[in-house]
């Protein structure tokens, strides 16, 4: 009876977002905007930091990192899903699921510790300026960067060996447009204990302990900005830290909608929400941090008038070259 179904599954079927055939042209229109938009929003972002002298403080570095992680994270993701939306056999093959998964578990972590550095920084900036330069020095921003990259390495790797370690025999449909932790272990017709035993655990862990420090962070920061006597100081204060309490919002609120239930209770909500921190966010992003913050928004505009001026050159000389002087 069974030396079939025990045989070893080899690829995986993504069900993606929808299962009707009118809805993946649109579907697929859709998500290459989005794709575009966030490459594009993110590398305005890194490009503008980089050329402007005005935006090399830590806070500026760690925005630029974010950024590359977001381009990262969503690419892991938006392509494979593109290319199934104008696929008849929407499929992934074993090793490019456990490929997926581990890229994605990556740069989600490595996300998840930018922001709570970036909590670190806000609140030695507000609440001890004078130490500032000293304590956020190069050393510790570098430090700070390593371990978050080492140690969002060293979870996904965990998370993906153990899942390696199961069996699949039964079906091989993944109800998601990824291969996600959960909805692959919905498949497995082996124990799945030790891995939900790990994400409850050790998994937790590694999305509370950024989290609670950025809820510590911003206690001490609120304290620190009540004490402030005059209005214009306490927003000032406040606006420094609005794009960055956003972003944590739209992050942590959907990751905490989605994996902090139980594996049984998966459904179609939590792919709706689960586009949230793989997809808008890191879209969002960009606009969040340049349309909230006056100095970003200059570098901004002065890299744009440096494309601008670079492109008017290229013409001027291309039309010289073509029709003369």
């Amino acid at each position: 009876m069974g030396m079939s179904n025990l045989t070893r599954i080899t690829e995986f079927i993504l069900f993606g977002l929808s299962s009707r055939p009118e809805d993946q042209k649109p579907l697929f229109a859709l998500f290459t905007v989005i794709y575009l938009v966030t490459l594009i929003g993110n590398l305005l972002i890194i490009l503008a930091i980089q050329s402007d002298p005005q935006l090399q403080s830590p806070m500026y570095f760690f925005l630029r990192v974010l950024s590359l992680a977001d381009m990262c994270y969503t690419t892991v993701i938006v392509p494979k899903m593109m290319v199934n939306f104008l696929s008849e056999k929407k499929t992934i093959s074993y090793a490019e699921c456990l490929t997926q998964m581990y890229f994605f578990l990556v740069f989600g972590n490595v996300d998840s510790y930018l922001l709570s550095v970036m909590a670190i920084d806000r609140y030695v900036a507000i609440c001890d300026p004078l130490h500032y330069v000293t304590v956020m020095s190069h050393r510790l921003c570098g430090l700070l960067l390593t371990f978050s990259i080492i140690f969002s390495y060293l979870h996904s790797l965990l998370h993906v060996l153990l899942v390696n370690q199961l069996t699949f025999c039964a079906s091989n449909v993944i109800h998601h447009f990824f291969c996600d932790v959960n909805p692959v272990l919905k498949l497995s017709c082996s124990s799945t204990f030790v891995n939900e035993v790990v994400a409850k655990t050790e998994g937790m862990a590694s999305v509370m302990a950024p989290f609670i420090c950025i809820i510590v962070s911003y206690l001490r920061i609120l304290l620190t900005v009540l004490k402030i006597p005059s209005a214009t100081g306490k927003r000032k204060a406040f606006s420094t830290c609005s794009s960055h309490l956003t972003v944590v919002t739209l992050f942590y609120g959907s990751i905490s909608y989605v994996y902090f239930q139980p594996l049984s209770s998966y459904t179609v909500k939590d792919r709706i929400a689960t586009i949230n921190y793989t997809v808008l966010t890191s879209m969002l992003n960009p606009f969040i941090y340049s349309l909230r913050n006056k100095d970003m928004k200059q570098g901004l505009e002065k890299l744009i008038n440096k494309i601008r001026y670079q492109k008017d050159r290229l013409s001027s000389a291309w039309s010289i070259k073509i029709h003369g002087p």
